[in-house]
């Protein structure tokens, strides 16, 4: 049986950064707020909608009320949904790797905290829907990435077999630790956190090595 290469989605396989910092700025200029730096809040993408809110509320001149969130995240919500793929592109190398796995007959899912209605929207809009067998994101389950049942949910779906994990974040990290697979990272994604001091068995700076690196590793080599 084929592998099975499980990839994360905002920082390794597209960088999303662009257009969900533009709906963060979108709700604070609406809020009277100064916009904050792109590279400011970079590294909160893949955190979630309520991180990113509280973040740029506190450092565009003072927190959010606790009881305005909701609706703030549900404003924030609207805007990407309309602007999802504005600037949002596969990073380098995606396209041509994911074209060659396809061909050497590789199974691919995607597994990510990013909901499910925001995932679906996202990867045909990229032009990346294609490409895979299984697509989880959050809300599927009760549960998320890093625990293991949706790991294995996504295999499962794929029909079961050898797996490897393809991420950028300490959660892909845990996610394959807890499912006891090897994982990759990508050095290009959106961790706060050095990316070779989260315990990847490899990082890589470019996507194209991907199909050799993960063909080493599931060969234990």
């Amino acid at each position: 049986m084929s592998p099975a290469l499980i990839f994360d989605l905002d920082g390794t396989l597209v960088d999303t950064a662009p257009d969900l910092l533009g709906a963060l700025n979108a709700v604070l200029l609406r809020e009277g707020r100064p916009a904050v730096n792109h590279a400011d809040l970079r590294h909160l993408v893949g955190f979630g909608a309520r991180t990113m809110m509280i973040e740029a509320f506190r450092m565009s001149g003072g927190p959010a009320e606790e009881s305005r969130l909701p609706g703030l995240i549900d404003a924030f919500i609207a805007h990407y949904k309309k602007h999802i793929a504005v600037a949002s592109r596969p990073f380098p190398g995606v396209e041509t790797a994911l074209a060659t796995l396809k061909a050497d007959g590789t199974r691919m899912g995607v597994l990510t905290n990013k909901p499910q209605e925001l995932t679906d929207l996202l990867l045909p809009a990229v032009e990346l829907d294609g490409y895979f067998g299984a697509i989880h994101g959050a809300g599927r389950y009760s549960y998320n990435k890093p625990d293991a049942r949706v790991f294995h949910h996504v295999v499962e779906e794929l029909g079961g077999g050898p797996a490897l994990m393809i991420g950028d974040s300490a959660t892909d990290v845990a996610t394959a630790r807890a499912a006891g697979v090897k994982v990759i990272l990508v050095s290009f994604g959106y961790t706060p956190q050095p990316v070779r001091s989260l315990g990847a068995d490899v990082v890589t700076d470019h996507f194209s090595e991907i199909p050799a690196l993960a063909q080493r590793l599931l060969n234990g080599t």
